[in-house]
């Protein structure tokens, strides 16, 4: 919405030129507070929902700045959030006044307990585990009160620890075995060495994190996470782009990734996968997944891995981001429970393998067409050449050369893009009308339109979501879904993002700049609806056929994330739904009871389960047998699994006649990577689903399989 983002920006800037906030008004200038001020500004004014800076903000405030500050409770003692207390009514106030007494205290006895923090693990990792206590473990720290004393302190850093290096310790002792293995004359080192070697890898970690980033931390990083703790509290979509961060995404946006080829994200005081990169190199290995937790990363020349559990998001992704080439080794944690240390070889990753691309299929004669979308790209400097609505309509088009009789529009993973595109895409299905209906603050709705009667595809249509398909997804699945246009199969609701957001640079709201840049802002400015009138907030899109996956019953939906706006309704638009489906509603009934009587969905969704299962235990023994024990419990009991993997659907899958003449002159590996996706598809039970639903769907007129335009 680039026209909406020029509309907001006039407005704030002629607000905030009214009030005269200029740096000339700090006499020595406090960039600090010039940044408080702009930033609650732009909020209150800006914000789709503004909330009030008021004692309800400020205690919940209160509680996130401290969880996030501290979410392990390994810094602060009871004593200092007691102390801490006296300002959990007044931060508003304070706000207000642009005082950041709260931060400097805050911030001040955190650097403190840092310091104190090294002569503890470092006294403790001095010593041996003894690792044949009964005693355990709790990750989950949410409901653990602070230490109230050194002792206490101590204890906890010494748990803590002993749960980090009681996996390095195993690790040693494998490699040993397995040296002995190899080699009968090889002297197995004793339990005390590994021991100590386990203890000095834990220790190395800790050193990095401390004198590498923790000390290398400025004043202004540390404020970075106070803003951003501000902002969050209006909606989770809403977050502060410190200058470092700015170039970064700046960076991201430019069209190169260089590394593994993964998006990283910090949930606490772990690295989670959020996204592989279609082509990179974690994608091509086929070990990384989404959801997995990095715990450890070793670089090819090094001989013990660093721990990177609490190392902040950039510093993490540095660590394992390097040249073209290079080897790095992460140990991460599978959603499953199961800890793997995998491999991976650094490469240049190009956004372009995020693009569009379709596949034919062969079904008992009958040829059918696949399109897999990641994102709903575009670049708005050349809209008209680069956008993913033009590349699927050109993939529409090479697919009707093939003669397709229906056509899979896989929105899997695909966590949304521009707006406009989804529109003009939306557009290819239907002869024309509203798509999706966009509500700001005080303002009358406005519903974007499809206004090209041409219609690309007009045969049958299934669409596949899933719980991580977001935002644009969302947006074109149901305006497919309300006009009975497709048949959504996948799970029971998708991700739940109904807002729009936009990048604001904080610079532009100043005259007379003498602070030095002061990043910028991602703002939420709108929500869209529905063409019925519903929003997709929350709620997301119900699948027409739901099937359960991977993610059935973790959290990573809207819904469960904090501070998010609530789901509201509008009125409905005006839209003619397609009638062209004689047997729709028999199609839906047929799908759900394939899907109920199959016996890999059944097997996929009893895994679900079992991840969830694993996820939801936190205590873990520090009692080395019983470590092992579970360890090798957990791995027995996932192997009933591998089946899922194992799965074939005995469909042929290739390239289309024009893509298949890009392959003879192309140099990016095009052919293997398709072949690599063709291969995946021969596994996937809802590609396969898809197949049958658009076999049973019946049109009322012949489709249109000519090829109108080429490439």
């Amino acid at each position: 919405m680039k026209r909406n983002y020029k509309v907001v920006l006039l407005v704030l800037l002629l607000a905030f030129a009214s009030c005269s906030f200029t740096t000339k008004k700090f006499d020595n200038p406090n960039k600090d507070k010039l940044l408080i001020q702009i930033i609650t500004f732009v909020l209150e004014q800006g914000h789709f929902d503004p909330i009030e800076f008021d004692d309800t903000f400020s205690e919940d405030f209160f509680n996130d700045y401290i969880a996030i500050t501290d979410p392990f409770k390994r810094y602060f003692y009871e004593s200092d959030i007691k102390e801490f207390e006296k300002f959990k009514l007044t931060i508003d106030d304070q706000l207000r006044a642009t005082d950041i007494t709260f931060f400097n205290v805050v911030n001040q006895r955190m650097l403190q307990r840092i310091q104190e923090s090294k002569e503890i693990y470092k006294s403790v990792l001095s010593e041996p585990f003894d690792y044949t206590l009964n005693e355990s473990y709790d990750t989950d720290m949410e409901n653990a009160s602070f230490p109230k004393s050194k002792k206490e302190m101590k204890n906890r850093w010494r748990k803590q620890l002993k749960f980090s290096s009681i996996s390095n310790y195993d690790d040693l002792k494998a490699e040993e075995k397995q040296k002995k293995e190899k080699d009968a004359s090889y002297t197995m080192k004793t339990d005390a060495q590994i021991e100590k070697e386990a203890r000095e890898a834990t220790l190395k970690s800790l050193n990095i994190i401390f004198e590498d980033y923790i000390d290398d931390q400025t004043r202004e990083d540390w404020f970075a996470v106070y803003v951003n703790t501000i902002v969050e509290e209006f909606d989770p979509h809403t977050y502060y782009l410190a200058p470092k961060s700015k170039e970064d995404f700046d960076q991201r946006m430019s069209g190169k990734l260089e590394g593994i080829g993964a998006r990283l994200q910090k949930r606490m005081d772990y690295i989670k996968v959020v996204e592989l990169i279609s082509g990179g190199p974690a994608w091509k290995g086929e070990e990384l997944e989404v959801e997995d937790v990095i715990l450890k990363v070793k670089q090819e020349d090094e001989d013990l891995p660093v721990d990177i559990v609490g190392m902040r998001i950039n510093d993490a992704i540095n660590y394992i981001k390097g040249p073209k080439g290079t080897k790095v080794t992460l140990t991460v944690k599978k959603v499953d429970g199961t800890i793997k240390d995998i491999t991976i070889t650094r490469d240049i990753v190009e956004i372009l393998d995020t693009y569009a691309k379709a596949s034919v299929v062969e079904k008992e004669g009958q040829k059918f067409g696949i399109i897999n979308l990641p994102a709903f790209y575009a670049d708005f400097d050349d809209y008209k050449n680069v956008n993913a609505a033009k590349d699927v309509k050109n993939e529409i088009e090479n697919l009707k050369t093939e003669g397709i009789e229906g056509l899979v529009l896989d929105l899997r993973n695909n966590g949304g893009g521009s707006l406009p595109t989804v529109v003009d895409m939306a557009g290819l299905f239907i002869k024309d009308g509203p798509i999706v209906q966009v509500r700001s603050t005080g303002e009358a709705k406005e519903v974007l339109k499809d206004r090209d009667k041409s219609i690309s595809w007009d045969g049958p249509l299934v669409i596949l979501v899933n719980e991580i398909s977001a935002s644009a997804s969302e947006i074109m699945s149901a305006a497919m879904q309300d006009y009975k246009r497709a048949i959504i199969i996948g799970s029971k609701q998708t991700y739940g993002k109904g807002t729009v957001q936009n990048v604001m640079n904080l610079n532009s709201m100043l005259r007379n700049n003498a602070v030095g840049d002061l990043g910028a802002l991602a703002l939420t400015t709108q929500k869209y609806y529905r063409i019925n009138g519903g929003s997709v907030q929350l709620e997301g899109v119900k699948s027409d056929v739901t099937v359960p996956g991977r993610f059935s019953y973790i959290n990573v939906g809207e819904k469960d994330k904090d501070n998010p706006l609530p789901w509201d309704e509008i009125d409905a638009a005006i839209y003619t739904p397609w009638e062209n489906y004689f047997d729709y509603d028999a199609t839906i009934a047929k799908s759900k009871s394939r899907m109920h009587n199959n016996m890999q969905i059944k097997l996929i969704d009893e895994n679900a389960k079992w991840v969830k299962s694993k996820i939801d235990e936190t205590v873990f023994s520090l009692n080395y047998d019983e470590y092992v024990k579970q360890n090798e419990k957990n791995e027995l009991e996932a192997k009933k699994f591998d089946a899922i993997d194992d799965y074939k659907n005995n469909l042929n899958f290739y390239s289309t006649t024009y893509e298949k003449s890009l392959f003879e002159t192309d140099s990016t590996d095009l052919k293997e990577k398709r072949e690599r996706w063709h291969n995946s598809l021969t596994k996937d039970v809802y590609v396969e689903e898809a197949l049958n639903v658009l076999q049973d769907i019946k049109t009322s007129y012949p489709i249109e399989k000519v090829a109108t335009v080429k490439n």
